[in-house]
């Protein structure tokens, strides 16, 4: 992706857990560069060791700090191959329990701050006619779930403007992929993801029930991280990348079945979709 010997600049969002600081630690240990990022950087005081690490602050709400993160990375290693948004947050309620504040801190983070992230990378992305943005999304940004209504919406999010944007910057020498995981042992569900306050006994058996199995089942997921981001690093660099990356069984046995069921209720509802269009002269 350089033009010199040295291995590409990867620049990754959210660093201080889960698939962040993974990446981060399997890139840096690995020769690449890496600029490694989070909210409070003394929790990034691991990877100093490092000396091909830049270790910045970001919150990605924040422009001055996403702006000023952006240009450091730049002029210390002259350009970002590979933008990782991976900093995301999570919210678990029946779509009625929801606190609108807390809808609307997640959008920031997961919508509005990825998409911030993309706006600031991409010029310089454009002037080299090179880059690859790997947008983390979730086997939640391609079927909803109940409790996590509003997360799947800002994954559904960022699978429209992901889908868009490849078709937009493929031509300029830019790529695009979606990381789509299922189940992985990282914080995400035991800390990372805060929940309603405003529980609703209707909804105990649909959303109240998924809550729970949420919880119970953090630290113990199918999914290795460690596994995941060397899935995500081959991708990046394979000859072909996908647009899409499933990761996990459970990632790829849901996203399959719900392309049967799109396929099946699609079909039965066929003329009745065709019929809508004016007839044919």
């Amino acid at each position: 992706m350089t033009d010199n010997t040295e291995k590409p600049v990867w620049f990754i969002t959210g660093c201080s857990t889960g698939f962040g600081h993974e990446l981060a630690t399997y890139l840096l240990e690995n020769g690449y560069r890496v600029v490694v990022t989070a909210r409070n950087p003394d929790a990034l005081n691991s990877f100093a060791i490092h000396d091909n690490a830049l270790i910045l602050q970001l919150d990605v709400t924040d422009r001055q700090l996403a702006e000023a993160a952006i240009k450091t990375a730049e002029a210390k290693f002259g350009g970002i191959d590979v933008l990782v948004n991976n900093a995301g947050i999570g919210y678990f309620a029946a779509v009625e329990e929801s606190e609108e504040s807390q809808v609307r801190a997640m959008f920031d983070v997961n919508v509005f701050g990825l998409s911030r992230m993309v706006h600031l990378a991409l010029p310089k992305m454009r002037e080299r006619g090179k880059g690859f943005i790997v947008n983390i999304s979730s086997i939640g940004g391609l079927l909803g779930v109940p409790a996590l209504g509003y997360y799947n919406a800002t994954k559904f999010a960022v699978e429209g403007l992901s889908e868009a944007l490849w078709q937009e910057v493929e031509p300029l020498g830019i790529k695009v992929m979606l990381v789509e995981p299922s189940g992985f042992r990282t914080d995400w569900a035991g800390r990372s993801a805060s929940e309603s306050h405003n529980t609703i006994d209707a909804y105990a058996k649909t959303a109240g029930l998924v809550r729970k199995h949420l919880r119970a089942a953090s630290g113990n997921q199918a999914g290795d991280p460690i596994r995941a981001v060397q899935a995500i690093v081959q991708a990046v660099e394979s000859a072909k990348p996908p647009h899409r990356l499933l990761l996990g069984n459970d990632a790829f046995t849901w996203a399959m079945g719900k392309l049967d069921v799109l396929r099946t209720e699609f079909l039965a509802w066929e003329s009745v979709s065709r019929g809508a269009d004016f007839p044919k002269q």
